[in-house]
């Protein structure tokens, strides 16, 4: 029989748009965006200085992109623009690496992005999904909270969630690139933190014990918070400096000699049996939170401090 895809009018701060709904289907593009218009959120965000002090507040909007997975659980996708970035960190920001060197500048694709990590809610109903290439448990993460992030799941059961979630809604999700995620962690800026010179507790979920820079210091919540509840970046995402580390597609590569200047992961090279990680957690210091921060991590492990989020050509 035919596979056919199913569309039905919904709406998002009095916009109509079109999600898919139950039923059979095919991997499908997102309509052109000429013709499909996506309905918008207004947000403010901050910046703050050494001491950790508000100094500038900046209000924005961004597009969502609403899928539903079932009849109350969806899933909201941000668009991010194209647009060029200087990716990784000069040996003078604090902490940083020769891992987030050389630095250099990524051309960047339009693409959108989850606005939260996954959540232990969305994880369970993908994971009801008929199995495509492994098998997944319904609750792995150890801090348990249906809008808390998913965590404990390794690489390859965050592809199996993607390749789920493709089946089911004739979309192609996907992991984000690394160039993908640090664009999208940056939101324009080229400090250690999307929100400035230095990171507080009440901007993230992060070991806030320690300081990075002249901040007062809060208490440790030594565990995941509910995704959102952190105010967003200039893009309008959320939880990018902490809650969970989070998967990219690429392989694990020491650092960017070689990297590609465009926004597709970087598939050359590179240990194949690593991935790269990225954003902090609520287990890492704020040196570990910075826009430029990476790591690798092996792709069949898993770690109560990684979760990840989807990303979807535009």
């Amino acid at each position: 029989m035919k596979r056919r895809n199913f569309f039905k009018l919904a709406s998002y701060g009095g916009v109509a748009f079109a999600t898919v709904v139950k039923g059979t289907r095919s991997l499908a593009a997102i309509p052109d965006p000429e013709k499909f218009t996506l309905p918008s959120f207004d947000f403010a965000t901050i910046k703050i200085d050494r001491q950790g002090l508000e100094k500038e507040r900046t209000y924005h909007s961004a597009k969502l992109y609403i899928e539903n997975l079932d009849d109350w659980q969806k899933l909201s996708m941000v668009y991010i623009p194209p647009g060029k970035f200087i990716m990784g960190a000069s040996a003078k920001e604090k902490y940083s690496s020769d891992r987030e060197r050389p630095v250099h500048q990524v051309k960047v694709a339009e693409f959108l992005i989850g606005e939260y990590p996954i959540t232990q809610a969305q994880w369970r109903n993908v994971a009801k999904l008929p199995q495509i290439n492994r098998e997944l448990k319904l609750n792995p993460a150890h801090f348990k909270g249906d809008n808390r992030p998913v965590e404990s799941v390794s690489w390859l059961e965050a592809r199996e969630f993607c390749d789920r979630l493709s089946a089911y809604t004739g979309k192609q999700y996907r992991l984000p690139s690394e160039a993908e995620w640090e664009y999208a962690c940056r939101g324009n800026t080229r400090s250690p933190f999307a929100y400035g010179d230095t990171l507080t507790g009440e901007l993230a979920d992060y070991a806030s014990t320690y300081a990075y820079a002249s901040e007062t210091v809060s208490p440790y919540r030594q565990g995941t918070t509910v995704v959102g509840n952190f105010m967003p970046n200039t893009f309008g995402l959320s939880d990018l400096h902490g809650n969970v580390r989070e998967w990219c597609a690429d392989p694990w590569h020491e650092n960017y000699h070689g990297a590609p200047s465009n926004s597709k992961a970087w598939n050359q090279g590179g240990n194949k049996a690593w991935r790269t990680l990225r954003g902090g957690s609520w287990a890492n210091k704020p040196s570990h939170c910075r826009s430029a921060h990476r790591s690798g991590y092996p792709e069949s492990l898993l770690n109560r401090a990684i979760g990840f989020r989807v990303a979807m050509d535009f």
